[in-house]
């Protein structure tokens, strides 16, 4: 939205006068609501609209700025369908290079295993889920390998993942029983190692918020949070603080160790496997 007022000011202010979106619009040979929705924060400018939209305006040499207004939205909206368009190898190798420079990390989840736990058939569902609902990507086992590598960072020293999920995660049945059993049995056997510490949240249990979408924080620099139609960086300091103070007050109704054994366990006999 503030890009598209930008560019609405320069619509305003050509220096051969102010001219009408309609006007620009024939200008460009674009559709009259292209130029609507470009201003009003309903559709994401390319480089080349930017570009075009400088030149018919006549201002040429805002081009840079605008491109670069362009480039630091993208750096924190990234839009699923736009970068899956590249695979979602791209998409993982992007958040494994933050992790890799992270020592500690905060995470929420409230429907899945958080990925750095998962098991690679768990994973390979929760993928593929993704790629059904938003299409393009076809590197799923691609995908499925980076996450396990991804994982390394567990096993080295100085590294601390506090994860709380709620019982939601422990239950919902985004792959076959068989694939759940498998990941409850390693969530099981993660807890009391010296970089994890995993809570969990019962149904049972009374929250002071809602426990809505999932997030991570790393090391008090950056926050990636997931939609579904984007996965937002957050590198602002009131952003970050917020988030911590989310997961902060959602860990108040969280149980550890063999308390979160026994809501691990429970969830595993329910799946009725023999």
């Amino acid at each position: 939205m503030a890009l598209g007022a930008r560019l609405r000011e320069l619509r305003f202010t050509c220096p051969g006068g102010r001219l009408t979106g309609r006007q620009l619009a024939q200008r460009l040979g674009w559709p009259g609501s292209k130029v609507s929705k470009l201003e009003n924060g309903r559709q994401t400018a390319t480089p080349e609209d930017l570009r075009a939209w400088a030149d018919a305006t006549g201002q040429p040499g805002t081009y840079p700025e605008l491109a670069a207004r362009l480039a630091g939205f993208e750096s924190h909206i990234r839009s699923w369908r736009r970068a899956m368009a590249n695979g979602f190898q791209h998409l993982h190798e992007g958040l494994s290079a933050e992790i890799d420079r992270t020592s500690e990390m905060w995470v929420w989840e409230e429907s899945v295993i958080a990925g750095l736990l998962q098991t690679p058939e768990y994973a390979r569902h929760v993928v593929q889920r993704y790629a059904d609902l938003l299409g393009g990507a076809g590197d799923i086992e691609a995908a499925v390998r980076s996450r396990a590598q991804r994982q390394e960072w567990l096993y080295r020293s100085g590294r601390t993942l506090h994860v709380l999920i709620w019982e939601a995660a422990l239950r919902s049945l985004i792959c076959p029983p068989s694939v759940l059993a498998g990941q409850l049995d390693r969530l099981s056997g993660m807890i009391g190692m010296d970089t994890v510490e995993l809570g969990v949240i019962p149904f049972t249990a009374s929250v002071k918020i809602v426990p809505a979408n999932g997030f991570w924080v790393l090391d008090d620099r950056l926050v990636v949070a997931e939609d579904w139609h984007a996965e937002l960086w957050l590198d602002d300091a009131d952003n970050i603080t917020l988030y911590k103070k989310v997961w902060k007050t959602l860990n108040e109704s969280a149980v550890y160790g063999a308390d979160a054994h026994t809501g691990i366990n429970a969830a595993r006999r329910a799946l009725n496997l023999r």
